[in-house]
């Protein structure tokens, strides 16, 4: 039976059962927990098909009835019609009723994704079925760099939607790097006063010789991010903010110059930068510094509280070294704490802040350099420069979220041809992210409990609006929230033909949402930037 649902359920039946229609009768009965779902559904499919579902009674006729029963797993749920001429949905927990209701929106057709009804609106049927279905992987994520360009609170919110249409439950929100600091710290007004603005930007990769010279900035307020979070709770989406240290904190030194180090270059002569790439311009490792991000930190765990954020992100790569090799002071602080190098510099910090988090009841996750150095017990990796990082982490104990750049980098180009607007890095097609396999061959059972999922990353170097990162993003995350959701074959056994059939179907989902992906026939002549160097790379990607 075929109901073109992406990602795909663990099973669909429909013996014996009868369909449902919803009309202007259908109410919605909601068991207490499942409050979330009755919202949602409500302002949605009641906005699409201009319906009042208004609350039903228990054991009444035509209504969608949300319910829970522990027994199923915390995410998973089971979509059935027929009883009543009713549609049950029952999750493990509220937010596998939450997934169960994503389901029954992609089964009442691309016009219950639309935010008005058409005319003749006003009623849709559902086919028999019965669905039973649970998530592969706990953590099934999307990081946005809102950094390097800024995305407007409403795109946020946007994107959350977009996240939840497909079963995607972690934001990884990059905040901060040496492009711009992006979030309100009250006690530190200078770091969006100075710190979110740069006064030009380079169009295209570091090495073309084009540059924006529109000054370039925004941030969030503290309000925002509340505004942000809460709209993330509201659909079962866990928020993993990120401020970079030690390195990516350039933005941050332009603000408060002391954070630099000072006796190896004038701090205070540095602005935003306005280019990509790593900045040599790293966080001094002294106490005046670990007392700033710990200021920053406070404020920040009460802008993400503790229930949508139990991990918070600390950056942790692509610190260049190279300062603290020149600095009196940092060589003096070295040798003060007994470490044997920079490395173990390196490490010092990201071991501080994961004792402050641990203490305040969050856990400490960065990206896989935290390793180098030594890593503390309770921290947690992104596996992001290839898959090796994640099974060390993962054979010494370390939780892991696997998202190699090599396969789910999503700001890598998805075709060879010459249209693909500032292409960068390895081709990876639809095809190429549906065959993506988070947990590697080989790793130990022990090792292997410990990939808590698996994340695509989208870096906004050359994505300078929404319709730019719709266009990397989609349909690749389709693609990508069926590994991470289904319960798929190896890689090769994989039915690609029929994940493509499905998205015949799920392209007028995304149409009616308003998201300008990549059409399969190419990119159409406004998605294209010709004559805008990228940095394409060739061949097949290496598997490290």
């Amino acid at each position: 039976m075929d109901m073109e649902l992406i990602p795909a359920p663990v099973s669909v039946g429909d013996e014996g059962r009868r369909g449902f229609l919803m009309d202007r009768a259908t109410t919605i009965t909601a068991q207490t927990g499942t409050e979330t779902t009755e919202r949602w559904l409500r302002t949605t499919l009641g906005a699409a098909f201009g319906l009042p579902l208004a609350p039903g009674v228990e054991g009444g006729d035509n209504t969608v009835r949300l319910l829970i029963d522990p027994a199923l797993e915390p995410e998973g749920y089971r979509l059935s019609t027929g009883t009543g001429r009713s549609i049950e949905i029952t999750g493990g927990s509220p937010a596998g009723v939450f997934w169960g209701a994503q389901t029954l929106r992609q089964l009442l057709g691309p016009k219950a994704f639309r935010r008005a009804p058409a005319a003749g609106g006003g009623r849709a049927a559902v086919a028999a079925t019965d669905i039973e279905d649970r998530p592969r992987f706990a953590w099934r994520g999307l990081m946005l760099d809102v950094s390097r360009h800024f995305l407007p609170k409403d795109d946020v919110l946007r994107y959350l939607d977009l996240l939840a249409a497909h079963k995607l439950n972690v934001f990884h929100f990059h905040l901060t790097d040496d492009q711009g600091w992006r979030v309100e710290i009250k006690r530190f007004p200078k770091l969006t006063e100075v710190g979110s603005w740069r006064s030009r930007t380079k169009y295209g990769h570091r090495a073309s010789e084009l540059w924006d010279e529109t000054p370039y900035g925004g941030h969030y307020t503290q309000d925002d991010i509340r505004e942000i979070v809460a709209y993330a709770a509201e659909r079962h989406i866990r928020v993993v903010p990120e401020i970079d240290i030690p390195g990516h904190s350039q933005a941050a030194i332009s603000a408060y110059p002391e954070l630099g180090n000072t006796d190896v270059v004038d701090t205070a002569a540095l602005s935003v930068w306005d280019t990509w790439g790593v900045s040599p311009n790293v966080l001094a490792p002294t106490d005046n510094t670990l007392r700033f991000y710990e200021g920053v930190f406070e404020e920040l765990l009460d802008l993400f509280p503790a229930a949508t954020s139990p991990f918070i992100h600390i950056g942790g790569d692509e610190c260049l070294k190279d300062q603290w090799k020149q600095s009196p002071a940092a060589q003096a602080r070295i040798k003060e704490l007994g470490l044997a190098d920079e490395d173990e510099l390196q490490s010092w910090f990201i071991r501080h802040f994961d004792g402050w988090l641990t203490e305040r009841g969050r856990r400490l996750i960065g990206w896989d350099e935290i390793l180098e150095g030594g890593l503390p017990d309770g921290a947690a990796v992104s596996s992001w420069r290839g898959y090796a990082g994640g099974v060390a982490a993962a054979e010494a104990g370390h939780d892991v979220v696997m998202c190699p750049e090599q396969q789910v980098y999503l700001d890598h180009r998805q075709h060879g041809g010459p249209d693909e607007p500032m292409p960068i890095g390895y081709v990876r097609t639809l095809e190429d992210v549906y065959r993506f396999e988070p947990v590697p061959p080989g790793l130990s059972e022990e090792a292997a409990r410990h990939i808590l999922g698996t994340q695509a990353n989208v870096w906004t170097e050359v994505m300078q609006n929404r319709s730019r990162v719709d266009y990397q993003v989609f349909p690749r995350l389709a693609a990508f929230a069926e590994v991470a959701w289904s319960a798929l074959p190896a890689p090769a056994d994989r039915d690609f033909a029929d994940f493509e059939r499905r998205m015949t179907g799920h392209y007028a989902r995304l149409d009616a949402l308003g998201v300008e992906y990549r059409p399969p026939g190419g990119p159409l002549p406004w998605q294209k930037r010709p004559g805008i160097l990228g940095r394409p790379i060739e061949g097949v990607p290496p598997n490290v």
